[in-house]
């Protein structure tokens, strides 16, 4: 195979000295994949084992069987309500793959092997320990409300769900995706754990009417710690059963889908809890059957266990578990968390200050592979589907098709913006902010790889830390977010928030996201109950009467994010190509670019307003505003008319009226 044989080499020649490893990288890939079809036929058949393994219902011979992958287990015996509880009564066997299984004829169970009853299944280990577990693949946990113990719940309702999104389309949306994270349980106003019905029938709307086009939900695989936020999975093909039901969420999903609203799910392939008694970790008595052994198998920053990604059946398990996710509950994607932990042995502990960093013995090559293998079956199965990497490293190709020598992500969050901003508004005054520097870093990807764009996230809300709004306001947004009054604290708070979310959501990326309540500057933290609060939960919540009072300028930052949406997308910004700079004024601090048919003139000038502006166009002609962040709708001081011409003069130059801490969308007219 030639150097220029992968599209990859032949458009970025610096990686030209890297080309062994990025060919041997894509040789391992093929060799991967013939092993898989040889094997299952097609990479969509091999992630089928959540079919074999677990309890099923076989038509056949008219009974349950209960499969589990356990090869270093001594014996496994399954107990639950069906058989009182009993560890010792009903054995399971070894078949001909070496896998445990049992079977339960219906003549017999049918009164006590039902829908509901509780399971588990007791674990004789290689290290001669004696556990009750949850079954590996169980479709349903849930928490005894009094000893607090988990259990596996047979799911058997007499009905499957009824589908009704067959009309709805996802290629719009996978190219320009406006992303709503969100999390179900802390969706509701209500001091306590919000529910998928409630979600759907109270936060769809909202989301809806704000225009986004996409939720990434996080949280939905089961885990046993709420305070986690759901990054401690411990079983993976359950739906989280405090939020509510698996028809439930598939309900949440259908109606998303009716409102023309993609689900991404977040998907926390990159480690898992630790816990025993919930969760994979030491199943059949040894530390390395889903996991590495030693210290390889143990992330010291998430206290969490690592996969072993080079291992066949854990490669078989985690793909499965993405097929049944698109398959069983209809998602339309994923964010897959923790990429770049998972890239790199030393979990991207380091400075990548040379591009060797991102070939060298410092790169996990199993988990690469892993990702390729899992883009390969997302597309597969559903050909626009949304991929997305939480990756902070800058890893080469991660955008890329697999077949152009890259890993297959569709998009990239581009986390280094979000810091950006925390960063500047935590260390420099207003007049320090460096023009030069917030174009490079709105605008420093590669060309050919997509970005999804954001100013924060959950991980800038959380305890600890706090949101943009709060950076910007603090205390005031708890006295003075009153309409009746003027508080320089919140004008100005108020217009740097527009400002940063709409020169991120412009120019930083080819998609969006936006934080749950943060488009209308959500007051404080997020933090979930927990002993340290004396499990409260004042904080993991949203307060949407915040934003539904015409008193409180929340709205007004509520409505700004609405008009700034639906801007983008009248005008599909996103999928317009890069921006073109057209000025930048390190002293004035104005900024303006031209992305698809749009101008937008930013001022970050903390006093100064400009009259007569000159700035040169891309394209003579005239041209009028079409939104700006100074209407009175949107809490600024309506200095500026959008009845006004701009026409361009000999020197193909506007000449605007450009107050301070403004921006301004402008088109040419036809």
């Amino acid at each position: 195979m030639s150097q220029t044989s992968l599209p990859i080499l032949a458009d970025e020649t610096w990686l030209e000295p890297f080309a062994p490893v990025i060919l041997q990288r894509h040789e391992r890939y093929q060799s991967a994949i013939r092993a898989i079809n040889d094997f299952s036929g097609s990479i969509l058949e091999f992630a089928r084992s959540h079919e074999y393994y677990g309890v099923h219902f076989d038509k056949f011979r008219n009974g349950w069987i209960y499969r589990e992958w356990a090869p270093g287990a001594k014996q496994l015996f399954l107990t639950g309500d069906f058989n009182w509880w009993d560890r010792q009564s009903h054995p399971l066997r070894r078949n001909h793959r070496g896998d445990w299984e049992i079977f339960l004829p219906e003549a017999e169970y049918r009164h006590t092997f039902i829908h509901g009853s509780r399971i588990k299944v007791r674990v004789i280990g290689a290290n001669d320990s004696d556990l009750d577990r949850i079954p590996a693949y169980i479709r349903r946990v849930v928490q005894d409300e009094e000893t607090h113990d988990f259990a596996g719940q047979l799911w058997f309702p007499e009905e499957s769900f009824a589908w009704t999104d067959g009309g709805f389309s996802l290629e719009k949306t996978a190219e320009m995706p406006l992303i709503y994270e969100c999390h179900v349980g802390m969706a509701q106003e209500k001091l306590g754990v919000g529910t998928y019905k409630e979600f759907e029938e109270n936060i769809l709307p909202r989301i809806q009417a704000g225009g986004y086009n996409a939720i990434q939900m996080m949280a939905v695989m089961e885990h046993p710690y709420y305070g986690s936020f759901g990054y401690h999975v411990s079983n993976f093909f359950a739906a989280s059963s405090r939020f509510g039901t698996p028809e439930e969420l598939k309900s949440l999903i259908n109606k998303a889908h009716e409102m023309g609203i993609a689900v991404i799910m977040d998907i926390v392939h990159s480690h898992a809890v630790k816990n025993v008694n919930e969760g994979l970790n030491e199943f059949d008595g040894t530390e390395d059957q889903y996991f590495h052994a030693g210290d390889r198998g143990y992330h010291e920053g998430w206290d969490s266990k690592l996969f072993n990604y080079g291992k066949w059946e854990v490669q078989q398990f985690l793909l499965s578990n993405i097929r049944y996710w698109l398959e069983e509950f209809h998602f339309d994607g994923f964010r897959f968390d923790g990429a770049t932990s998972m890239l790199y042995h030393h979990h991207g502990h380091t400075d990548f200050d040379s591009a060797e960093k991102y070939f060298d013995s410092g790169v996990d090559d199993e988990a690469l592979l892993y990702f390729q293998l899992a883009n390969t079956l997302i597309h597969e199965f559903k050909p626009s589907a949304i991929s997305i990497a939480e990756e902070v490293s800058g890893m080469p190709g991660l955008g890329r098709k697999v077949s152009d020598g890259g890993i297959g992500f569709d998009f990239r969050l581009a986390m280094g913006i979000p810091d950006f901003w925390i960063k500047t508004l935590k260390h420099k005054q207003d007049e320090q902010w460096d023009m030069f520097e917030l174009w490079h870093e709105l605008t420093n990807r590669p060309l050919r790889e997509k970005s999804i764009a954001y100013a924060e996230s959950h991980d800038q809300a959380l305890v600890g830390d706090k949101s943009i709004a709060f950076w910007l306001m603090d205390k005031e947004m708890y006295y003075s977010m009153t309409v009746l009054e003027q508080n320089l604290v919140v004008d100005r708070g108020i217009a740097l928030h527009k400002l940063i979310r709409m020169i991120t959501l412009s120019l930083g990326g080819e998609g969006y996201l936006n934080f749950i309540g943060n488009e209308f500057g959500h007051p404080e933290w997020v933090d979930f109950p927990r002993l340290g609060n004396d499990w409260s939960y004042q904080y993991a919540r949203r307060q949407w009467s915040l934003a539904d009072d015409p008193l409180l300028r929340y709205q007004q930052l509520g409505a700004w994010d609405q008009a700034m949406i639906g801007l983008v997308k009248e005008h599909e910004l996103l999928s317009a190509g890069p921006a073109q700079q057209l000025y930048l004024d390190p002293d004035k601090k104005i900024l303006a670019y031209q992305r698809g048919d749009l101008v937008l003139v930013f001022s970050f000038h903390a006093t100064e307003s400009f009259f007569g502006f000159p700035i040169r166009m891309a394209e003579a002609g005239t041209y009028r505003i079409l939104l700006h962040s100074d209407e009175k709708e949107f809490g600024g001081f309506e200095r500026l008319d959008k009845t006004t011409d701009y026409p361009t003069d000999a020197d193909q130059q506007v000449h605007l009226y450009v107050p301070n801490r403004v921006v301004i969308a402008l088109r040419r007219a036809q």
